[in-house]
C-alpha cells in the first residue's frame, strides 16, 4: 500500500519530537503554577482543618455538656420516682390503717348491736316471769 502522505520519515519524527516538547512544556508549565499556588493552598488547607478541628471540639463540649444536663435529669427523675414511691406507700399504710379501724369500729357496732338485742330478750324474759 501506497502513502497518501508524502512525508518523509525524517519530517514525522521531528514532528513527534515538537509534539512531544509541547507536552512538556505544557507539563512543567502546570507544574509551576502548583507551586506558585501551593502556598495559598496549603494555607487554606490549613485554615479548613483548623475549623474543622474547632468544630469537633465544639461538638464534643456541647455532647459533654448534654451528658452533664442528662446527668442531672436522670437524678432528679430519680429523685422524684422515690419521693413518689414512699409518698406511696405511706399513703398505702394511712389507708390500711384507717380500713383496720373502720373494720374495728364495725365490729364494735355489731358487737353493740347484738348486745343491745341481746339486752332486749332478756328483759323480755324478765318481764314475763
Amino acid at each position: 500500500m501506497k502513502r497518501r502522505d508524502e512525508s518523509k520519515f525524517s519530517t514525522r519524527l521531528e514532528d513527534a519530537a515538537k509534539a512531544r516538547a509541547e507536552m512538556l512544556a505544557k507539563a512543567k508549565a502546570r507544574v509551576e503554577a502548583a507551586k506558585a499556588s501551593a502556598p495559598a493552598l496549603a494555607k487554606e488547607r490549613m485554615a479548613l482543618a483548623a475549623a474543622r478541628d474547632e468544630r469537633h471540639k465544639q461538638r464534643a463540649e456541647e455532647k459533654r455538656l448534654a451528658a452533664i444536663e442528662a446527668e442531672k435529669n436522670r437524678a432528679a427523675n430519680e429523685a422524684a420516682r422515690k419521693k413518689a414511691e414512699e409518698e406511696a406507700k405511706i399513703a398505702a399504710a394511712r389507708a390500711a390503717e384507717e380500713a383496720k379501724l373502720k373494720k374495728a369500729q364495725a365490729e364494735a357496732d355489731q358487737k353493740a348491736a347484738r348486745d343491745a338485742k341481746y339486752a332486749a330478750r332478756k328483759e323480755r324474759g324478765k318481764k314475763k316471769r
